[in-house]
């Protein structure tokens, strides 16, 4: 009877092991569950705040004026061009004068793009300025490719970088500014800063 007795109670107490593992290991599988949910309800809200930074960092603020149909403010995705940018503000009027626009330039941040009437002179600033003893300077924030490549010392490569570091962080604010872009060490600035606007 005694035995009996003994071998019930492992049998019992090895049942209890067994209904105790199986109500840990559920309690365990809840808890991560939980974890899950959470970080899934997290990453919505931080996908969403990061999406916003990127939609905030690729506009620009353009002043369109003169002869369009609706002169404003615009905001205007990075890159974009002038003739993309007219056609935002409701296009040109009859009374534009087309030819004296670059519409295939790239606008940039805080532009004022003023489109002139027929028979009057455009009163954009000219990317290359003449100065006296014919030198001529070259408005930095505003020319071309090829036009940065008239600086001396300046070739296709550096062109392109200064062209791509003035669309990924907007208009140079000083000369200094130029020996953030790769490939400009101190030797080009002095050379060139003679010879350049800004802003």
């Amino acid at each position: 009877m005694i035995r009996l007795i003994k071998k019930y109670k492992i049998i019992i107490s090895i049942v209890f092991a067994i209904v105790i593992g199986i109500l840990l290991m559920r309690n365990q599988e809840t808890n991560e569950l939980d974890n899950l949910d959470s970080e899934e309800d997290q990453q919505p809200i931080e996908h969403l705040e990061q999406e916003s930074d990127e939609l905030i960092e690729s506009t620009i603020m353009v002043d369109i004026k003169g002869e369009v149909e609706k002169p404003g403010v615009y905001e205007i995705e990075q890159g974009t061009r002038v003739i993309d940018s007219i056609d935002a503000a409701g296009g040109f009027t009859k009374e534009a004068d087309q030819n004296q626009i670059n519409l295939a330039e790239k606008v940039h941040d805080e532009m004022v793009l003023i489109v002139p009437k027929l028979g009057e002179e455009s009163t954009n600033p000219s990317p290359v300025v003449s100065h006296q003893d014919n030198e001529q300077k070259i408005r930095l924030n505003q020319a071309t490719k090829e036009e940065i490549e008239q600086l001396n010392g300046i070739g296709p490569a550096k062109a392109q970088a200064i062209i791509d570091f003035r669309e990924e962080n907007g208009m140079f604010q000083q000369v200094d500014d130029l020996l953030q872009v790769n490939g400009i060490g101190e030797k080009t600035l002095e050379n060139v800063k003679e010879f350049i606007i800004i802003p």
